[in-house]
């Protein structure tokens, strides 16, 4: 068979729905709110096939520079011949998720700015920088066995049966 170069070549398991997730779209997505700036993953959805964007922006993230009424224009890297381009693709809104890339840092900055106005009141200096997690303790096992004795075993010498 000749070799195929479409636009969905090689896609027969990325452009296909999940087991029991078959259906239409749901409503809330197209409820999300998206605004300029939010950070989306790009995933296709393949029951929808109009606004649906090339199968080499489907799982990546990039940040959203315009909102339409029912697409969003998302800035992406992409790395060709040796450099990283940005490429602005619009995306219909079935096939964006909000991403949770930030997840993690938008809790540290609230955490940080929480210690921040804590540490005026009290005076004292708080450490914000994150800090490696440090190797354990070392510590002795508690003695067993019979108040405290230690049982040497030793094997038994091979005996052949035969």
């Amino acid at each position: 068979m000749p070799h195929s170069y479409g636009t969905r070549a090689r896609t027969r398991h990325m452009f296909a729905k999940k087991f029991r997730q078959h259906g239409p779209v749901k409503l809330s997505q197209y409820l999300m709110s998206v605004k300029v700036g939010d950070y989306v993953d790009i995933f296709a959805n393949p029951s929808i096939h109009k606004g649906m964007p090339h199968k080499f922006y489907h799982g990546r993230t990039g940040i959203v520079f315009n909102v339409t009424k029912t697409a969003v224009g998302v800035r992406v890297n992409k790395y060709v011949n040796g450099r990283i381009l940005e490429k602005r693709i619009h995306v219909k809104i079935e096939h964006v998720r909000k991403s949770k890339c930030q997840k993690e840092f938008l809790e540290r900055v609230k955490y940080n700015d929480k210690m921040k106005a804590e540490a005026k009141k009290t005076g004292v200096i708080v450490p914000l920088k994150r800090t490696p997690k440090m190797p354990k303790e070392g510590y002795y096992l508690p003695a067993t066995g019979d108040g405290g004795v230690i049982t040497t075993i030793q094997p038994l010498p091979f005996s052949d049966l035969i």
